[in-house]
Parts: C-alpha cells; structure tokens; sequence
C-alpha cells in the first residue's frame, strides 16, 4: 500500500470546490451587512476606532471599509471594490459594495442546487450586458454648463450624507471648486481635484463660513517679522532650490593653515549668499517663495530690497500657486527670467486664523488652481464634511465629462429588475434562473432605502413592483424617497444620479461577484520561517534560562 504525498504544509488550511465558494459567499454578505445602514439620506453613522487611537464618524462606504481589519481573503476583495469606485467615480462607494453582497447571495441557492459557476457567470454577463442597454435607452443629458441643473444632481448625493444640512452652501462649494481646476487644452478636458483643489480644514467659526478662494492657501508665515504682509498685484517668484550655503553631501572637512583662512571661508559663503540674493532682486519680486531653506543672511538681503520671503512649501503646494498665479518653478537662481515670474495674482495677503498664520494667494485673474477653505466645529465633523465635499466634487466632475443622467432612489434599479424579468422569460435553459436572480438582486437597493428610513418594505416594494409592471416607460421614474419612506416620482423630488456611477456601480458589482464565483480553491497558511519572524524554528523558553545574563555572572 502507497504512503500518502503530503504535497501542502501541514499548517496550510486549504478549501475546495462548493465548501470555497460558499465560504467567499458568507464573507461578502458579512461586509455587505456592515454598510448596509448607511444607504440613503437616512443613513445611520459608524464610529470606528482606528489603530492610532483615533475615531473616524462617518457614513462614507469607502471610508468605513478602509478602516476595518479583516483577514479573509473574499472580504478583503470585496473592501477593495469600494476603493476602486471611490478612484474611478468618486460616488457609490456603498452601492457597490452591497450590490456585489446580494449578487453573490443570489447565486448561492444555485451553487447549493449543483449548477455549475460557469452557467451562473455566464448568466450574470449576460444579465450586465443587457442592463447596460436598458440604462442607455433610460439616460438623458443635459447642458453641463447650466449651474442650476448641475447643483440638482449634486444635491442628491449631498442628501445622503451628513452636510446635507447645508447642501446649497456644499453644492455651490463643489460645483465653483471643479470649474475653478478645469483646464482645456487641445480638445482634451482635465479635471484633476486630487492635486489642485486642496481642502484646507480650520476648526472653529461656522460651516457656513466656508468658501472657495480664488487662488490658493498656505499654512505658512513670512521668514522674518519686518516682511511686508499685505501686497497688491505681486510679483511672486517660485523656486526649488536653497537660499543658503550648501552644504557637503556627506563629512566634509577642511584644513585651515593661516589664521585669516577662516575668514575667507565665511566671507565665500557671504559672497554666495548675496549673489543669489542679487540674481532674485535683479527682477525686482514682491515674493519668493521656495521649496528649500532660506538662511538669515538671505532674509536680510531679502528685507533691504523689500522681497517678502516664505520657505520650506510643500511641492504640491508649490505647483498650485505656480497654476493660480501664471508662474514657472525656477531650479537654480542664475536661470531665472522675466516670464517665470507669476503676474496672475491681485493679492497676497497674511491673516491669522485661530493660532496660526495663513498666507492668502488670492483674486487670481485665471486660477487653475484653488483651496476650499472649511470652518467647523470639532475635527470630526470637519473630517466628514471634507469626506462629503469630496464625493460632491467627484459628482460635479463626472456630470462634466458625460452629462447623461438616470433617475435616482432605487427608480432605475427598479426598471433593470422589471426589464431583466421580462427578458429572463425568452431565455432557454437553466441559465434563465441565476439570471432572474440579479433580477431580484437589483432591488436591494430600493428595499435597503426603505429599510433605513423605517418604512413598511414589503408594501413599498410591492407598490413599486406594480407600478414598473403596469406602464415600465412611463413610470421609470417611481421610486423610493429616502426620507419618508414613501414610493415616490424622483423627477419631482429631483433625485438624479449620474449614468458614469450607476454603470460602474453595476459592473464593478456583477464583475466582482464573477471572479469570487469563479475560485473554487482557497489555500491559506503561514509557513514556518514567517512564523517564526525570519529564522528557524522559536527556540523553547525552558532552553533560555539564564541566557540573557550568562555574561554578567
């Protein structure tokens, strides 16, 4: 008789076949149920204490799922789902993760049933490739240009967060923060709010004292007290290089004969110093502002020839100022010309907010850049209100680049279920069941809706189910209100959603739930040298004893 091949670890946990997928099934329907209360205007918070001892309050998906620790591989897919979405579209973070739960809670009665994950996935492509035909016939467009319109569709994803309070002041934030960074060149629209739209939180005053500047801001105070602190029209000049004596790369010596020697060497440094403080003043700026030091010789060739000076600016702080005033980042102080000097700005001004100094770049002619500068109580509630300003943001730069807009509040999940339901009927063979299992998937999210703001959920789903089946092209409209639990026509109420998240949404949620259907083996173990932290095996703490003080006997 053959020994049995141990070909894995014996420490390796391995999963095959139906127990694998159920297991992946179970774990994303665990962090599907996490989030599931924080859909809608009457979401609910999560406080979350994070390693560092801090609490993040939200109800932002993305942001209560990138706090969560967890360890199965499945859950951690789907965790990362809403980290995607939150890069590619900025909105539906929450969506996403609970459509891709249901659709994989779908599919389990037909794994349990015996059917093979190939026909289901099949039937969930197929089911995504006739949804997107169905969201296209339902889109419509409108002019991006028009304020009044865009803030409609901002408003909606306002609704559903914390600031919703305060959703004109949010809205019209968002909207002037995305138009203000808009940049077109050559046909090409560039819309980039990670780098030049900078959110700059200040505890105290009120929320309404909010605003968007037009220019930037800077945590940062003039390099010597006597420096002029409010200039009209200035100069201001940018630069990536010290304004002190370098100093050697590694231990730099030097041997010192003669007495005066010394002298000399000082009197070099002085002499650099003042050439490049002579080079600067040369184009006569208002400011200089540079990434390196400044030293206090520099300052005071700067303060004779009334430049004011700031120092140690982040890059990235560096390039929007460079945007928002027209001027060129110079490397080293001998190359500088006339045109790199930035021209763009109306004011340069110094305030003192609470305990700090702020340097205002304001009143610019053409910023491409800008600082959305946010006042609130605590910082918890401007951490979340600088969460929801970012998803509107998102919102406002996707309804720029594609206009089409679909009806929001679970209307056109509704539409999808009664359509796909249709369509599952003309379908042969057992593929039809999985595929009118999204069906039924899809109205998780008006359900979800209901559920959060206390409504009866089966007269409302029902009331909407009839609705859609009477009349699917007049009443694509009806939906759930989020806020009175009622079914309701969304055109009226204005809830839109842009057609760029819904249809991401939903790829990233059937895509998603097709690759954990698809691993049918998990095999998880840590092996010994990991174990171990790098090394053999630990050695026995009874080996030990009297180790650590063998020498000192």
């Amino acid at each position: 008789m053959q020994a049995p091949v141990l070909v894995l670890n014996t420490t390796t946990k391995r999963e095959t076949g139906r127990e694998a997928q159920i297991n992946n099934i179970t774990a994303a329907k665990a962090v599907s149920s996490l989030i599931r209360t924080c859909l809608g205007p009457k979401a609910m918070l999560k406080m979350i204490l994070d390693a560092m001892g801090g609490i993040v309050l939200t109800n932002d998906g993305n942001a209560i799922l990138r706090e969560v620790d967890v360890t199965h591989p499945a859950a951690k897919s789907i965790i990362e789902l809403s980290r995607a979405q939150d890069e590619n579209v900025g909105d539906g973070t929450t969506s996403v993760v609970i459509l891709a739960g249901q659709m994989l809670e779908a599919a389990e009665p037909w794994i349990n049933k015996g059917l093979h994950p190939t026909v289901i996935i099949r039937a969930l492509f197929r089911a995504l490739d006739d949804s997107e035909e169905i969201i296209n016939k339902f889109a419509f467009s409108i002019d991006p240009n028009d304020t009044k319109e865009v803030s409609k569709i901002v408003k909606s994803c306002i609704g559903t967060k914390f600031t919703s309070r305060w959703s004109a002041l949010m809205c019209k934030l968002a909207i002037d923060a995305v138009r203000t960074v808009s940049f077109e060149e050559n046909g090409r629209r560039e819309i980039d709010i990670k780098r030049y739209a900078r959110v700059e939180k200040i505890p105290g005053g009120d929320i309404e004292d909010s605003t968007v500047l037009n220019g930037v801001m800077l945590n940062k105070d003039v390099t010597h007290s006597n420096m002029r602190r409010y200039i009209k029209n200035p100069r201001i000049l940018l630069l990536d290089c010290p304004l002190e004596y370098k100093k050697g790369e590694s231990m730099t010596s030097a041997e010192i004969e003669k007495e005066d020697h010394f002298t000399q060497m000082l009197k070099i440094e002085e002499e650099y110093i003042a050439n490049i403080c002579s080079q600067i003043a040369k184009f006569k700026p208002d400011v200089v502002m540079t990434e390196k030091g400044v030293s206090d010789l520099a300052q005071h060739y700067f303060l004779k020839n009334n430049i004011t000076a700031l120092r140690r600016l982040k890059k990235t702080d560096n390039n929007r100022v460079a945007r928002a005033c027209g001027a060129t980042i110079v490397n080293r102080t001998d190359e500088i010309q006339e045109s790199d000097i930035g021209t763009g700005a109306g004011l340069f001004e110094i305030k003192k907010i609470g305990d700090e100094y702020f340097s205002f770049i304001v009143e610019c002619k053409q910023p491409k850049a800008c600082t959305i500068l946010l006042r609130g109580a605590s910082k918890d509630v401007l951490n979340e209100v600088e969460r929801n300003l970012q998803d509107a943001m998102n919102v406002a730069r996707n309804v720029l680049f594609d206009p089409r807009l679909v009806p929001g509040g679970g209307a056109i999940e509704m539409a999808l279920s009664h359509a796909l339901m249709e369509k599952a009927k003309t379908i042969e063979g057992v593929e039809q069941w999985p595929y009118k299992s999204v069906a039924q998937a899809l109205e998780v999210i008006p359900r979800t809706l209901a559920q959060n703001c206390g409504a009866n959920v089966v007269r409302v789903l029902t009331d909407l189910r009839a609705r859609h089946a009477t009349n699917p092209e007049k009443n694509i409209a009806w939906g759930v209100d989020g806020e009175k639990g009622v079914v309701a026509d969304v055109r009226e109420l204005g809830i839109w959603e842009p057609y760029i998240v819904k249809t991401q949404t939903l790829k990233t949620a059937i895509e998603a739930a097709c690759i954990l259907l698809r691993v049918d083996d998990v095999v998880s173990g840590i092996s010994k040298k990991k174990e171990a932290g790098g090394g053999g095996p630990q050695p026995n703490p009874e080996d030990m004893e009297g180790g650590g003080g063998g020498g000192m006997e």
